[in-house]
């Protein structure tokens, strides 16, 4: 299952991230998991956000241009090649990994990671013949354990 993460450009200056934090907030979004990669005068803020269309409705309100990417969450094993194993098929078929991030779920010996794909669907279509969860929305929302 796709999953849509929202993404902005931030300029490099103090206050910036800030100022879409307390957006959100002040808008009642909750962040359920983020990146940031910089350069020297921009940065990639990448958000998973339980209501992104409302989330870029009020982030786009306050000037911020913003873009909707689909992508897929999964749970690799928490252990030493868990995420190579988990790799392997992707690479045996073809499809690219174009970043990743992961963030804690609360589920034990597993890990959560967010993928960005080149081929989301022939993606997700490995990784569940592979035997992986892939994670929807849902699963995501719900409260750690």
């Amino acid at each position: 299952m796709k999953i849509s993460q929202i993404s902005l450009f931030l300029e490099n200056k103090p206050g910036h991230l800030s100022s879409v934090c307390q957006t959100l907030a002040d808008a009642g979004i909750s962040i359920r998991t983020l990146s940031l990669a910089d350069t020297q005068r921009f940065g990639i803020l990448r958000l998973i956000v339980e209501d992104w269309k409302r989330a870029k409705a009020v982030l786009e309100a306050t000037g911020c241009v913003v873009n909707v990417t689909d992508v897929v969450a999964t749970e690799v094993e928490d252990r030493p090649g868990g995420l190579a194993a988990l790799l392997r098929p992707l690479e045996e078929s073809g499809v690219n990994v174009e970043y990743m991030y992961a963030f804690a779920l609360g589920n034990k010996g597993r890990a959560t990671m967010v993928f960005r794909f080149d081929q989301p669907d022939a993606a997700i279509e490995i990784l569940k013949k592979s035997g992986v969860s892939v994670l929807g929305s849902v699963n995501l929302f719900r409260p750690a354990t």
